[in-house]
C-alpha cells in the first residue's frame, strides 16, 4: 500500500493547478483553524508536521486565549506538532484560486503522544474502549442550519431573498419541496462540493422555519471520520453560501420565535461479525440496546455542556419545537431525548436528539459514546419507555443553562474517566470565561427595562 506521503505527492501530480493547501484543525468550539501553505511544503508537512501553539485549544468563542487553561502565557505560548489525518487531502471546490485542504491533529513534540486537549484525541480515546468489547460504533449526523442574508438589521439576522422570487421566506413549511426549489442552485452546489470532498451527504430537507434546512450524512463505521465529515460539511455549507451571496448560521437559536437548529446523532454497534447488536424487536429491546439507553440517560445531564456548549444553546429548548426537556426515550417518538426509529429490525439504532448545531461534533460524539459504553459495561437499566407526548408525562429535568451544565460536567466521575480530567479543566475554563464576559455585558433589554424605570 502506498504511504500517506506517496498518496499526497500523487494528489499533487493529479492537481498541478493547486496554488495553496489549507491545513485545518478543529478547536474546542468546533471552529476550523490552521495554516495555508504552498504545495511545495506538503511533503514536509507529511514528514515532520507543522507547529501550532497549544493555546489553539484554549480559545474562547471570540478567538481569545483563556489564560486560566494554563495553555497560554503560562507555558510561553509553546508549540506542539500537528500531523496529517489519514486520507483527508482533497480539493476545496468553491475556491477561485485552486486550493486543497488537509485535516490535522495535534501531538506532543515527540510526534507520537496525542495532545490531551485536542477534541479529536479525546474522541479517539473513547472509541478505543469499544475495541476492548469487540464492538464498532456506526454513526451518522443530521445537521440543521439557517440560510441568512449577508445584511443584518440592527445586528439581527434575516432570511435571504429567494434567488427565484426575490422574496424573503416568512412562513413555516416543513419538508417543503417548493422551498428546496427556491434555493436549488445553492443546495445542489452544497451536495456537489460535499461529494467532491468524499463527504457522504445524502439528503437535504426544508426544516421548520423560514430559511432553515437539514442535511443528512450517511452512516459510517468510524466515529472519527463521521465527525470529520460533519466539521468539513459545515465549512462547505458556509463557503458555498458565500458564493451565492448568502450567509449561514449554525447558531442554536438565531430567531426567538422560530425553531432552533439541532445536531442529531444516530448510533448503532457492530460486533466482530459485522452484526448490529441492537437488532431485534423494538417493542422488546434487547439487553445491549436497553443498557446503552440506560447509560445515555444516566450521563445526559453531565453531558449537557458538551451537547449544548454555548449560552445561546439553551434558548433552543422548547416543547413546541420538538426539543426534549427531560432524559426520556421512546419508540419512533420525536418528543423524547432518545428516539428508537422504527423500520427494519436489523437496522435498529438510537437517535440522540439533544445537541444543538453549535456543538463540537468530536466532543458531542465523545460524550454520547461514553454514555453508551458506560451503560453497556455497567448494565444500566433505563427508565420506562415513553409512549405519547413526553412533555406532558415527564417534568423537565435537563440542565437549562450553561453554568449549571459546567458544574454537572465537573462533578461527573464518569465523564472525568472517559474524557480525562486535564481536558475537562481546559474546556470548563474556556466556557466559564465566556459566561463571565457575557454576564458583565449590559444588554439593550436591560437599558429598555431599567434605565428610566428604577
Amino acid at each position: 500500500m502506498p504511504t500517506q506521503l506517496e498518496k499526497a505527492l500523487a494528489f499533487l501530480d493529479e492537481h498541478p493547478e493547486v496554488q495553496y493547501v489549507d491545513l485545518l484543525i478543529s478547536d474546542m468550539n468546533g471552529i476550523v483553524r490552521g495554516k495555508r501553505v504552498d504545495p511545495a511544503a506538503l511533503a514536509k508537512v507529511y514528514e515532520k508536521g507543522i507547529a501550532l501553539p497549544a493555546s489553539i485549544f484554549a480559545l474562547n468563542i471570540q478567538g481569545t486565549t483563556v489564560e486560566e487553561t494554563g495553555l497560554g502565557l503560562e507555558i510561553g505560548e509553546a508549540d506542539r506538532i500537528c500531523l496529517p489525518v489519514t486520507d483527508t487531502l482533497c480539493m476545496e471546490p468553491w475556491q477561485k484560486r485552486p486550493t486543497a485542504q488537509l485535516l490535522m491533529s495535534m501531538y506532543e513534540l515527540d510526534r507520537e503522544t496525542p495532545f490531551f486537549a485536542d477534541p479529536r484525541v479525546v474522541l479517539q480515546k473513547v472509541v478505543e474502549r469499544f475495541a476492548d468489547l469487540g464492538l464498532k460504533p456506526v454513526t451518522a449526523f443530521e445537521l440543521e442550519f439557517y440560510l441568512i442574508d449577508q445584511e443584518n438589521i440592527s445586528g439581527r439576522p434575516q432570511p435571504p431573498k429567494s434567488p427565484i422570487s426575490g422574496k424573503r421566506p416568512a412562513s413555516v413549511q416543513v419538508y417543503s419541496i417548493d422551498d428546496l426549489d427556491e434555493y436549488a442552485d445553492f443546495l445542489d452546489d452544497v451536495l456537489d462540493a460535499a461529494h467532491e470532498q468524499n463527504i457522504p451527504a445524502d439528503a437535504l430537507v426544508a426544516e421548520s422555519a423560514p430559511g432553515q434546512f437539514e442535511v443528512n450524512l450517511h452512516h459510517v463505521d468510524d466515529p472519527l471520520k463521521s465527525c470529520d465529515h460533519a466539521i468539513l460539511l459545515k465549512r462547505v455549507i458556509k463557503s458555498v453560501a458565500y458564493d451565492h451571496e448568502m450567509d449561514t448560521t449554525f447558531m442554536a437559536k438565531p430567531y426567538a420565535g422560530q425553531s432552533g437548529s439541532g445536531m442529531h446523532l444516530h448510533i448503532s454497534l457492530l460486533d466482530e461479525n459485522g452484526q448490529n447488536v441492537f437488532a431485534g424487536d423494538p417493542l422488546q429491546p434487547n439487553d445491549q440496546l436497553r443498557w446503552a439507553v440506560g447509560g445515555l440517560v444516566e450521563v445526559m445531564n453531565a453531558s449537557m455542556a458538551l451537547l449544548c456548549p454555548n449560552i445561546n444553546s439553551y434558548r433552543r429548548f422548547s416543547p413546541e419545537f420538538y426539543v426534549p426537556s427531560a432524559a426520556t426515550w421512546g419508540l419512533d417518538n420525536r418528543t423524547t431525548a432518545l428516539r428508537i426509529p422504527g423500520g427494519d429490525p436489523e437496522a435498529l439504532r438510537i437517535e440522540h436528539r439533544v445537541a444543538g448545531a453549535d456543538a463540537n461534533p468530536y466532543l458531542l460524539m465523545a460524550a454520547i459514546l461514553a454514555g453508551v459504553h458506560y451503560g453497556l459495561t455497567h448494565r444500566i437499566e433505563p427508565p420506562p419507555m415513553i409512549e405519547g407526548n413526553a412533555h406532558e408525562q415527564q417534568d423537565a429535568n435537563l440542565v437549562n443553562n450553561l453554568r449549571d451544565a459546567l458544574r454537572s460536567l465537573e462533578e461527573s466521575p464518569v465523564l472525568r474517566d472517559y474524557l480525562g480530567e486535564d481536558f475537562l479543566k481546559v474546556f470548563v475554563a474556556c466556557k466559564e470565561h465566556e459566561i463571565n464576559e457575557f454576564e458583565h455585558t449590559i444588554s439593550d433589554l436591560e437599558y429598555l427595562w431599567y434605565l428610566h424605570t428604577v
